[in-house]
């Protein structure tokens, strides 16, 4: 929603923590008990990963918090998991060959005080999502992944203290596919203060982990008192946009209740709808890309009056996003989709939604293009949050790599 009371946009909080870790002497290579962000893992993947006695999902996609607890309470007292000695921050790198994707640092960040923004938040959240992460991070008493933020500045003084850092030794190297991630310990005060303020200048975008921040923030609120309060700082990954920007891509609308042909002749209602002979692609900008059973149509410029009425109570702003188009005067307005589980899987890969309608019967998928990093920033400064999955940044860390456990750290 569009904030009217825009908040204080206060200068984010980045701090050293005692990180825990995989022990590789009891566990092997450590690639093989760490998986992907919650959101970008299927079930059966998850249910494969399961059975491995200490992969990270155990903790992260346990159905029940209370019972994943226990278990990494055995972790911690077995020596599997292991607490580092002392406060560190951790420079996070991912290459792909001699290809740096992505450089970062992790650490224990302030979460905001009401009425700040050192976060800059983008996407609407579900509430039932967010019950989810809050029970499972209460009953461990940790943050098993990070946020994922994007600084649109770092000092010099920054940028060359982690060049250094980067030569030094590794404290872990994983790979997953072709992907090398690697994570080196800053421990030095000194140092460690360069990192912090040359991260944190502005606020940061939060770029991945809506659902968790809103879950933490909750947490925040709801042990805040006279006394200490573990839940006020988030595990959090601040990525140094200047050596290596994060990427946006898409999220597509895959609705297997849906027939093409169909959905084509509502949307014209509601739009400018144009057959694609070639077939389906991906889109362009200022268009959606409707397919099914191997035939396409491109969608543009919808009607004023019928968006008008799609959007009303929305932010004015939204009129101009695709993915409200998409879920508000398509999906809701035009063609009736409920919004319930399972109505509309949601699917990062263009060439995997084309796929998954490619039968006849088999549904319609709604391609969308990806937004711009300063739009979604700007409306972020603004308080206006996208609909639900506009966006995708990346790439996003490994999950099992470092986490953080409240008190003693």
């Amino acid at each position: 929603m569009l904030s009217t009371d825009l908040p204080h946009h206060a200068v984010p909080q980045l701090r050293p923590f005692r990180g825990i870790r995989y022990d590789p002497d009891r566990v092997g290579d450590i690639s093989t008990v760490v998986c992907p962000p919650y959101d970008n893992i299927g079930p059966a993947r998850v249910r494969a990963l399961l059975a491995r006695p200490h992969h990270i999902t155990r903790l992260l996609h346990a159905k029940n918090p209370q019972a994943a607890a226990v278990e990494m309470e055995r972790w911690l007292r077995g020596g599997v998991l292991v607490r580092d000695a002392g406060p560190t921050l951790y420079v996070y790198e991912q290459h792909a060959g001699h290809e740096l994707l992505l450089r970062g640092v992790i650490g224990a960040l302030d979460l905001p005080a009401p009425g700040e923004s050192t976060v800059l938040p983008h996407e609407a959240v579900e509430p039932h999502v967010v019950a989810v992460r809050a029970a499972l991070m209460a009953a461990l008493r940790a943050q098993p992944e990070p946020l994922l933020l994007a600084c649109d500045s770092t000092t010099q003084a920054a940028a060359r203290l982690m060049d250094r850092i980067v030569r030094r030794p590794a404290l872990a190297v994983v790979r997953t596919g072709a992907i090398t991630h690697t994570l080196r310990a800053c421990t030095e005060p000194e140092e460690q203060a360069v990192l912090a303020a040359g991260l944190t200048r502005h606020p940061a975008l939060l770029a991945d982990g809506h659902h968790r921040y809103v879950a933490l923030r909750n947490l925040r609120e709801r042990h805040d008192g006279p006394g200490p309060n573990p839940w006020r700082s988030a595990l959090a990954l601040l990525v140094d946009s200047s050596a290596a920007p994060l990427r946006l891509t898409a999220i597509h609308r895959v609705i297997p209740g849906l027939e093409p042909e169909k959905a084509s002749v509502a949307a014209s209602d509601v739009a400018r709808v144009r057959p694609l002979p070639e077939g389906p692609r991906p889109p362009g900008p200022g268009e959606l890309v409707l397919t099914g059973a191997g035939r396409a149509w491109t969608i543009t410029t919808p009607h004023p009056q019928a968006l008008n009425e799609a959007l009303v109570g929305k932010p004015r702003q939204w009129r101009a996003l695709l993915a409200a188009v998409a879920d508000h005067l398509l999906l809701a307005h035009a063609w009736s989709v409920p919004d319930l589980p399972g109505a509309v899987h949601h699917v990062h890969d263009a060439t995997e939604a084309i796929t998954a309608v490619a039968r006849p019967g088999s549904g319609t998928a709604l391609l969308l293009p990806a937004m711009v990093e300063g739009t979604v920033r700007d409306l972020a400064r603004a308080g206006v949050m996208l609909p639900r999955k506009s966006t995708s940044f990346g790439p996003k860390p490994a999950v099992g790599l470092i986490m953080r456990r409240l008190g003693g750290s």
